[in-house]
């Protein structure tokens, strides 16, 4: 019953993905339709301008490579195990809020939850609830699964939706690099599923693929870079972040009080609450005019540094170097913003206990033994990137984007050229 085929899509990725009869009725649920008007990369458009693609496609890519994951691993799932894996990635995002990552610093403020936490939520208290359970499965359990979280399932399958080299990773880094254009998705991401293995009921890589891995690594590293990190997507991020604050504040509420509520926001409806908005307008109206604003300092470190911890961890520290900044270039405080995102070098999760280069990776010896390695153990270019990149960035508004950088160097230092050259 919940296999019956219903009809195509046409991926500009995959080309043709099937679709069965249940996918369909959960892909016309308002929360997941309500994807469509979220965007996959919020603000890189105005670096790449054909970077418009949404949540919505996303998400039908990761159901896609879910289930081709989960019919190519070395064990027989059920036919039940995979509409559950196809389920849980078409559903993995549909708790992100307006702007995607841009709402979840807010959403943390206010609730103490993230865009998984929502997911689930979403999943067990909306209409998907009901579809899920007409067709004979447990919403919660689905919800759960959708976050990797899912405890009932073993630890591959929820891998397979949110681990080292997961369906999610794999469908945006090839998926945002054709819509940028920027070149970096490139990798075969065919040859990483079809080399899939389980040790000791964890998702692996088999030996054999190791080249085609390190390039899904760097590539990572690379998109981060180019992309998601971007100076001019970065400035467009923090405007909105600061709007939606200042919104906040004056308006004394999360934006939502219910999970129907928050599945009514989306980028349209938020940018309309911003822009009749007083104190967050101004923002609005910047960006819409393409008022951006300008990075006046930059550093690049590849190791950890503990005034970047702070920086990331306190909001109080870094209001007081936004403030002594302000305070030497003679401006008002509230024209100097700092951002300081930090990654591991080889970024492809944001909260794992494992780092990036203890990826599991197995060999099959020549006398039928199995082996198994991290990461960094099997591959000599992985182990030399086994470091921190941290960025430190001041942006303020081009007309005191001079008075900004002079103040930054005599407040956090001049970068070496070597950090010039690098970046």
């Amino acid at each position: 019953m919940y296999s019956k085929y219903w009809g195509f899509i046409k991926d500009p990725i995959y080309g043709y993905v099937r679709v069965t009869e249940f996918e369909r009725d959960i892909i016309d649920q308002d929360a997941v339709q309500r994807l469509r008007r979220i965007k996959q990369l919020c603000g890189a458009e105005y670096v790449y301008p054909a970077a418009n693609h949404t949540r919505f496609e996303h998400s039908l890519g990761v159901m896609y490579l879910a289930g081709l994951a989960a019919q190519n691993l070395p064990i027989q799932l059920s036919e039940e195990d995979i509409v559950k894996l196809r389920l849980a990635g078409l559903l993995h995002d549909v708790g992100h809020g307006p702007f995607s990552h841009v709402f979840e610093p807010l959403l943390y403020k206010f609730l103490g939850k993230t865009h998984e936490d929502m997911t689930v939520e979403i999943v067990k208290e909306t209409s998907i609830a009901d579809v899920v359970e007409n067709y004979g499965f447990n919403p919660e359990e689905i919800g759960l699964l959708a976050v990797g979280r899912c405890r009932k399932m073993p630890a591959y399958m929820n891998q397979i939706i949110h681990g080292a080299v997961d369906a999610d990773k794999l469908d945006f880094l090839v998926r945002d690099s054709y819509h940028t254009g920027a070149g970096y998705g490139s990798i075969d991401i065919y040859r990483l599923i079809y080399t899939f293995g389980i040790i000791d009921g964890e998702l692996a890589v088999d030996y054999t693929a190791l080249p085609t891995l390190e390039s899904f690594l760097i590539a990572r590293i690379q998109s981060f870079r180019t992309i998601y990190y971007h100076k001019v997507s970065r400035a467009v991020q923090i405007m909105l972040g600061k709007a939606i604050e200042l919104a906040a504040e004056d308006m004394g509420i999360p934006f939502f009080s219910s999970v129907e509520e928050y599945i009514a926001l989306d980028d349209y409806t938020m940018w309309s609450i911003l822009l009749e908005n007083k104190d967050s307008s101004k923002f609005i109206k910047d960006i819409a005019s393409r008022r951006l604003l300008k990075c006046a300092y930059e550093r690049l470190y590849f190791i950890e540094d503990r005034l970047l911890v702070s920086l990331l961890a306190k909001e109080s520290v870094r209001m007081r170097i936004e403030s002594e900044i302000a305070s030497t270039a003679g401006v008002d405080q509230s024209m100097v913003f700092i951002d300081a995102p930090s990654l591991p070098s080889v970024p492809y999760a944001y909260a794992m206990d494992v780092e990036a280069y203890q990826i599991p990776v197995f060999k099959v010896e020549l006398d039928g033994r199995v082996s198994r390695y991290r990461l960094a153990e099997a591959s000599q270019l992985v182990s030399v990137l086994k470091s921190f990149m941290n960025i430190v960035r001041v942006y303020t508004y081009r007309e005191f984007r001079d008075r900004v950088a002079e103040a930054s160097r005599k407040v956090l230092g001049s970068p070496t050229l070597s950090e010039l050259v690098s970046y």
